[in-house]
């Protein structure tokens, strides 16, 4: 069963499907580039101005500045690319997982591992 079949959202989630596909293409776009060092080190140089390049809205740009990934991914980020850009920050995905689901890293690694039980 898909989400398309049950729309209740799962807590802690953000459904990346059409609607929010074009909302996010800039920002999947930025975050995209910081595969490449060069492209990482020109955004932490002058970050807003990097943003501007690809055209992304003022939540995201406010999003990006205040480090709010949540934020980021309600403005159509994807995690698969928003993972970029968390990389620059220093997190990682159990780090992302924490934030989402509101637990501490610790916790959240107990609940992965209980459920892998």
């Amino acid at each position: 069963m898909s989400y398309l079949d049950n729309p209740t959202p799962v807590p802690g989630t953000y459904f990346f499907d059409g609607k929010m596909a074009p909302k996010g293409y800039g920002l999947n776009k930025m975050c995209y580039t910081f595969n490449n060092k060069d492209a990482r080190d020109e955004f932490l140089k002058e970050e807003m101005a990097y943003c501007e390049k690809f055209g992304l809205s003022d939540a995201q740009k406010e999003a990006i500045k205040n480090r709010d990934i949540i934020g980021l991914l309600e403005e159509g980020g994807n995690i698969y690319f928003l993972a970029k850009f968390t990389g620059i920050l220093g997190l990682n995905m159990q780090d992302v997982g924490a934030i989402q689901t509101g637990m501490s890293v610790d916790e959240f690694k107990a609940m992965l591992v209980k459920a892998g039980e």
